[in-house]
């Protein structure tokens, strides 16, 4: 698992590549830090290379909307495939993102 952050303009882009499940957690929450510090920014979670998102992931994503909205700062969710979207969809979080 991978994640890749890069700022352009107003908008903190950050890729996740592999797979995000329970082992891939804790570096992967590491990793999303600054997004979590980002005020008045459009954060895109461009999921166009993520292969599967665990209970760990999600939880991940949830803090990010968090401090996101703390910040004054909108999570825009990219490029999800038909197996997460089912995940989100089936958890409630398909109403909790911005799904593009």
């Amino acid at each position: 698992m991978t994640t890749t952050i890069t700022e352009s303009g107003n908008q903190v882009i950050a890729l996740f590549s592999g797979r995000l499940d329970t082992s891939s957690a804790i570096p992967t929450a590491e990793a999303v830090k600054p997004l979590l510090e980002a005020e008045n920014k459009e954060i895109i979670l461009d999921c166009s290379q993520l292969e599967y998102i665990s209970s760990s992931g999600l939880r991940i994503f949830l803090s990010i909307r968090k401090e996101a909205t703390a910040h004054g700062s909108k999570v825009i969710v990219r490029n999800i495939n038909a197996d997460i979207r089912q995940v989100f969809v089936m958890t409630g979080f398909i109403s909790l993102f911005e799904i593009e």
